[in-house]
């Protein structure tokens, strides 16, 4: 038997029937018994008929409408503050609201962004694909990835922003140039290396033109190119210039000059106070 709140598709017609019987002239009590439910229902219903007049009474959800341990309003803004601000994942904002002494679980982060639409749904035509090998990053400077990033000033001009990467401690670094050549590619390689805290054994890199022969004989530090259409091989790079777009590149003109002048204040904030999943939710800086 079909409770009052349960998917019988024919429960909203038995209200209104039951409704038009009491209008007619029948009493509740007589109505309840001759469908089977207690007279209040009925007199709920005829309540309900008159506000949206004498037709099926569709059944409404039973989802509660309030709970005791609900979060707080004052909670509830301080996740979406911080999912606005920064763009970060559940798992992060927990961790975030956890050291400003914030009393709140993970699952609790994850539906609070939900019900406020702020997730992005993962695209069910998506699929996922192994990662290629890569050499092993037991220390930090053990594999240094290196790649660039096209910035369209014009239809016919572009702009380049070299990226680098440390694998073990994801310690970065970025500097824009106006042209794309094998010289840029030494000297961004070279201020990398003084600004780091550790020294590069092992640079990886595509088959650009800015990482030619001439650049692997002239960088005088171990050098391997990644596989020729495995951009895996480069994952953590990749993921890095994708950040770099989303958060920094994005909101700025497209000139050199003036993403030169901004890059140094973003990786002061993404290498020191920036949490990451890869690491366990600490900063570079911390792992280095």
């Amino acid at each position: 038997m079909h409770m009052a709140y349960s998917t019988n598709p024919r429960l909203p017609y038995i209200r209104k029937e039951a409704a038009q019987l009491v209008r007619k002239g029948w009493s509740a009590r007589k109505v309840g018994r001759y469908f089977g439910f207690h007279h209040t229902a009925v007199m709920r219903w005829v309540k309900e008929s008159q506000k949206i007049g004498y037709c099926p009474i569709p059944t409404k959800s039973s989802r509660p409408k309030r709970h005791p341990h609900e979060l707080s309003q004052e909670v509830v803004e301080q996740i979406v503050k911080a999912r606005l601000e920064r763009g970060r994942c559940a798992e992060v904002l927990h961790k975030q609201l956890g050291n400003a002494g914030v009393a709140v679980s993970l699952s609790s982060v994850k539906r609070t962004l939900d019900r406020c639409r702020l997730t992005k749904k993962r695209s069910p035509w998506k699929r996922w694909h192994h990662s290629a090998p890569r050499p092993e990053a037991a220390q930090p400077g053990d594999l240094v990835q290196i790649d660039t990033v096209h910035r369209m000033i014009n239809k016919k001009e572009r702009l380049y922003v070299f990226t680098l990467l440390d694998v073990h401690s994801r310690w970065a670094y970025a500097k824009a140039f106006g042209a794309n050549r094998a010289g840029n590619t030494l000297m961004f390689i070279k201020e990398a290396q003084k600004r780091a805290p550790f020294l590069f054994n092992h640079l990886q890199t595509d088959h650009g033109p800015e990482f030619g022969k001439w650049f692997v004989r002239q960088v005088k530090i171990r050098h391997r190119h990644s596989r020729v259409r495995r951009p895996n091989d480069n994952a953590h790079l990749e993921r890095f210039n994708r950040t770099l777009q989303e958060e920094c590149l994005d909101k700025l003109p497209g000139n050199v000059l003036a993403i030169n002048r901004a890059l140094p204040q973003y990786l002061a904030y993404y290498n020191n106070e920036r949490l990451h999943l890869g690491i366990n939710l600490q900063t570079p800086s911390q792992m280095v």
